[in-house]
């Protein structure tokens, strides 16, 4: 009887900045073997939040038709940890205590174990699964540049006593200009546990097999060197790994539908994310002020505030008529569009009459933009997304600067996201038309990317061809060679 196919195993985190390119970037990988491995994901059941639960029940739905050999496997649920203070140290806790499910459901699987790839968050899970003698590699869901940081941390931490936002001047990060420390990633701030984590990550990630890194090599040059040279682990830059916008149904999204009977790139999308868009009374009448004076065409969607007591990060549906400003519908509704609940961003920044973005920064919202082609004016909320901005403006060029006040809690003013959209959509800015120019180069040099041969195809190519040399799989790697060389 033939063995079965060795297996790819996936340990993602189970929230929207990490799991959809995670399994996007598995199901090339398959692709890429052409049927010689298959796909297994563990799912670690967070039971404190139904809708990021529902997500991934949306997902395995989606996939059930798609032909791939994928497997998914739901891991025994934990008693939630109690005693955690901050995000990053409970989803720490919290995948800790998943540690020897993770390992039995990795014993029990049919088919041979090419490799396990797991969140970067989820470092500690490591010594379960090399006590199975299997490779284990991390996928990092951000920039290279966020990479570089994490790798440069434990060296920091002896280097600097204090708190690393109150740092004077900035960071040298390998690769990359000199990071103001006032913008380094939320958890890098303060010298915490949630900080502690992040010193973690930073060195056990060099004891991974690979880093799969979601950018592009283009993008980043300089800091994917700079890795290197630091003796890290290979680094495969695999993005952008985009799941393919559905064809319009009978009767498409509304936002779509608006979108159409606008002229093309005449549309400022103001969008941040899945779990954002929730902004106080005063932030909220800012944006209404800036959009009206601007003159331009838009789509805002606009979230309410997170439900008292709630354990899930989603904002509530808006309610328009009480958040914005007394007659601000009526004066704009010929050029505007409030969405006051979740809207297919993917979608809107696809369509042709969105001309520029105005968003948080999270990194899968940056690679779909660039995508497209679209520019942005960056307005980083927490998590990495400073840094983003920092690099998009500074170092791709791709994006205009927007002042955002960090200390009042990312507050802009009227005026201040006023210039920013008459810059990104046109107008005499020099600003403006440069960060045009550098979106349009950087949808071709993506699209490149991904084709036979572009940068992201080499990466997953070898990526693939060293899981299936794992563990006796020649045979299988020899009979697929001509696809993965």
């Amino acid at each position: 009887m033939a063995s079965a196919a060795p297996t790819i195993v996936l340990v993602p985190l189970c929230v929207p900045g990490h799991l959809p390119s995670l399994f996007e970037a598995g199901k090339r990988l398959l692709r890429t073997s052409g049927g010689a491995m298959s796909l297994t994901v563990l799912f670690m059941q967070m039971t404190m939040e139904a809708n990021l639960m529902s997500d991934v029940a949306d997902l395995i739905r989606r996939e059930a038709g798609s032909g791939l050999d994928i497997r998914f496997h739901h891991l025994p649920a934990v008693e939630l940890p109690t005693d955690s203070h901050g995000t990053e140290n409970f989803i720490m806790h919290f995948i800790q205590l998943h540690a020897p499910h993770v390992k039995a459901a990795l014993s029990g699987l049919a088919s041979p174990v090419a490799a396990v790839v797991v969140d970067y968050f989820c470092t500690t899970l490591f010594d379960a699964i090399r006590e199975l003698a299997l490779p284990v590699y991390v996928y990092v869901p951000c920039s290279a540049a966020m990479l570089a940081i994490i790798l440069r941390l434990p060296a920091l931490d002896e280097e600097v006593a204090g708190d690393l936002g109150d740092m004077e001047g900035a960071v040298e990060v390998p690769g990359m200009p000199p990071v103001p420390a006032a913008l380094l990633p939320t958890p890098l701030l303060k010298k915490g546990p949630n900080y502690a984590w992040m010193v973690y990550h930073g060195r056990r990630i060099m004891e991974a097999a690979g880093i799969i890194v979601y950018t592009v090599a283009e993008l980043e040059p300089p800091v994917l060197a700079a890795i290197a040279d630091g003796r890290s682990p290979t680094v495969y830059p695999i993005g952008p790994a985009l799941s393919s916008v559905k064809a319009p149904r009978e009767q498409p999204h509304r936002c779509v539908a608006w979108l159409d009977a606008q002229p093309p790139a005449s549309v400022v999308l103001l969008c941040f994310g899945s779990m954002g868009g929730s902004f106080p009374a005063p932030q909220v009448s800012e944006i209404a002020d800036a959009l009206e004076r601007s003159g331009h065409r838009f789509l805002w969607v606009l979230r309410g505030p997170v439900p008292a007591g709630a354990r899930s990060p989603y904002p509530s549906d808006a309610n328009v008529d009480e958040l914005l400003p007394e007659g601000f519908l009526e004066r704009t509704k010929d050029r505007g569009l409030v969405w006051p609940t979740w809207a297919p961003q993917k979608a809107i920044i696809a369509h042709a009459a969105v001309g520029g973005f105005v968003t948080h920064c999270g990194w899968n919202s940056v690679l779909e933009s660039m995508w497209h082609g679209v520019p942005l004016a960056p307005w980083p909320q927490h998590a990495d997304q400073h840094l983003n901005a920092f690099q998009l403006v500074s170092v791709a060029g791709v994006a205009v600067a927007m002042e955002v006040d960090r200390k009042r809690g990312n507050f802009v003013e009227a005026a201040e996201l006023e210039r920013a959209v008459r810059s990104l959509m046109g107008g005499e800015s020099e600003e403006g038309r440069k960060a045009r120019e550098k979106a349009a180069e950087a949808k071709a040099l993506f699209r490149r990317a991904v084709e036979e041969g572009g940068s992201s195809d080499v990466a997953m190519k070898k990526l693939a061809r060293e899981m299936l040399e794992h563990r006796g799989c020649e045979a299988e790697a020899s009979a697929t060679a001509s696809l993965v060389r």
